[in-house]
């Protein structure tokens, strides 16, 4: 198509269909457009929770909460350190999102914070495992490889990642590093 100049336009529900396709990405929401760009960096730095949600499949974690000095401040006492890009963002309340593959069984790296959430339901697709959590008032989906098989109310330790933790501010834009220079 592109040595004949001709533009290709594909469109879908699906937003790992858009990743597979690579290219550009323009997400919609009720009839405008959310944000445009290349699909990969739509993706990984959504510019507000519509957009976020909106390219998520399974659907974005989330959850509102309160950052207090070098800490975002969960349910029990959990402490989520705020991402070293965002350290000079005001203390307020926030809600962080992070996708359902960031959420793990086992700690994947020394920065990763536990937290207790309670299995709703599991669902088994074969090579892999969608385990619904309950988490304070959130609810969460964690996609892990290969068979889970939790019982409903089972509690579970699952692991967050601050290194991919998507931070929006009240309006629901995306809080990064370039909005606190300017």
């Amino acid at each position: 198509f592109a040595a004949a100049g001709t533009i290709f336009v594909y469109a879908t529900t699906e937003p790992h269909e858009a990743l597979l396709l690579g290219g550009n990405t323009a997400t919609l929401s009720e009839g405008r457009v959310t944000q445009f760009g290349p699909t990969v960096e739509v993706f990984r730095k959504p510019v507000d929770l519509v957009t976020a949600r909106t390219f998520a499949d399974p659907p974005l974690n989330t959850i509102v909460l309160s950052k207090k000095g070098a800490d975002f401040l969960l349910e029990g006492g959990v402490k989520l350190p705020v991402p070293p890009e965002l350290a000079g963002i005001s203390d307020a309340s926030y809600t962080i999102g992070f996708q359902p593959h960031h959420l793990s069984l086992e700690r994947p790296n020394a920065s990763a914070v536990p937290v207790r959430a309670k299995v709703t339901i599991t669902e088994i697709t074969g090579s892999e495992s969608f385990v619904h959590l309950d988490f304070a008032d959130a609810r969460w989906v964690m996609l892990a490889h290969g068979i889970l098989d939790f019982e409903t109310d089972d509690e579970v330790e699952v692991f967050i990642d601050p290194r991919h933790i998507l931070v929006f501010d009240h309006n629901g834009r995306a809080v990064t590093a370039s909005k606190l220079a300017a």
